[in-house]
């Protein structure tokens, strides 16, 4: 079986209406085999596809099933019937498990997707085994220094939106902004900026935007699941880059230590898309996370 027959896009019927999700069957028969990780993705132009395109086949030639949802307004999945907001998308994820049928399961994400995959194990931890937290959202009580006041504005008086409408749809500026999330020129192919462009202009940023209004306040964002860490009830992998300009690598090591099981692996030389700017040090370090888990 090849990595491209591996792999099948499905849609499943929840409350908000139809989500799409790529399904990476295991292949081989490693140690793996049998087990199922959940990957959630980052916010912004970010996808299933875009996220765990590589992830995905590597993971399934390791004996693992893997299943990456479009959350709903985002890649292939339309916008939902409710505003989008991180409560309602930590919802979104249960109800995504329960209609797939899933009974045991490791769950991860970047960025916005490590908040939700942070936000489903301590809303319903029965049948998850493990978390894996890539550059993950929910670890810090706010923006770093004066950003977030200025977010805050921007974002209030339409401003962001705007920006990040244009910026995602102008060669140099999404160049640019691209080189702060992976480090990597050699990772920063044509064929990748020609991804997320297409991306950009077919799905839109209105989830999004949604999302960032909620979230975001002039003196803090609503999300920080700091405060509880220490009743993380399942072991953590938490993978980082060190040179993450959003996300400071000490808020990382603070969840590690709060964590009771919990691993941080850092990423030299990585920015916030840690895997895609360095794939074979994030899939290694994941496998050898998820062959110790202990079997249920």
């Amino acid at each position: 079986m090849t990595a491209s027959e591996s792999v099948r896009r499905n849609t499943v019927t929840l409350p908000c209406g139809q989500v799409s999700y790529l399904d990476f069957h295991p292949q081989g028969a490693g140690p793996n085999r049998g087990g199922t990780v959940l990957l959630l993705h980052g916010g912004g132009i970010d996808s299933a596809a875009l996220s765990w395109g590589q992830v995905g086949p590597r993971l399934a030639a390791g004996g693992l099933r893997v299943i990456a949802p479009d959350h709903p307004g985002c890649g292939q999945s339309p916008l939902p019937t409710w505003r989008v907001t991180q409560q309602r998308l930590v919802a979104y994820v249960g109800e995504l498990v329960d209609a797939l049928g899933l009974e045991s399961y490791a769950v991860g994400g970047l960025s916005l997707g490590g908040g939700l995959a942070i936000g489903h194990v301590l809303d319903r931890p029965e049948r998850v085994t493990a978390a894996l937290l890539l550059d993950s959202y929910g670890l810090m009580p706010q923006l770093v220094g004066a950003r977030q006041v200025l977010a805050w504005a921007m974002q209030r008086t339409g401003v962001l939106d705007v920006l990040t409408r244009w910026a995602a749809t102008n060669r140099t500026t999404l160049n640019w902004s691209i080189a702060s999330l992976i480090r990597d020129p050699a990772q920063r192919t044509p064929e990748l900026i020609t991804e997320i462009s297409e991306t950009a202009r077919q799905v839109g940023f209105t989830a999004f935007e949604q999302w960032q209004r909620d979230e975001m306040m002039w003196d803090r964002l609503r999300t920080d699941y700091t405060p509880v860490l220490g009743t993380f009830p399942r072991p953590a992998l938490i993978i980082h880059g060190d040179r993450d300009t959003g996300v400071p690598l000490a808020r990382a090591r603070a969840a590690a230590e709060l964590i009771p099981h919990a691993e941080l692996k850092v990423v030299v030389g990585a920015g916030h898309w840690v895997q895609r700017d360095q794939p074979d040090v994030v899939i290694a370090a994941m496998m050898d996370f998820l062959r110790r888990l202990p079997q249920r």
